[in-house]
């Protein structure tokens, strides 16, 4: 009896994780605008398209952090997508990096 108790709960603390728990993580300098305005909590589409422009305009971004940088986007919004954001950065950007 005790072990069919404890079958249940495991059971039941495994259907409560968040299924993001088990997503890949978004890396906010190949994420499409489509993407970023999908998969981060107070971005829509035109914030993202405003991530997308600056980092186009000023390079790919070092950690999530700099997406402050962007307009229209605080501290706040930041900590709220930390747990489903990551930063890789670009094949040509490692390689112009390392010629300097």
């Amino acid at each position: 009896m005790k072990l069919r108790s404890l079958r249940a709960l495991v059971l039941a603390l495994i259907c409560l994780v968040p299924v993001s728990a088990f997503a890949e993580l978004l890396d906010i300098n190949t994420a499409s605008v489509e993407q970023l305005s999908t998969n981060l909590k107070g971005i829509g589409h035109s914030k993202a398209e405003a991530i997308v422009a600056h980092r186009e305009q000023h390079g790919p971004f070092k950690t999530v952090d700099e997406l402050t940088q962007v307009k229209g986007i605080g501290k706040a919004t930041v900590s709220k997508n930390l747990d489903v954001m990551t930063v890789t950065m670009p094949k040509e950007t490692e390689e112009v990096a390392v010629k300097k």
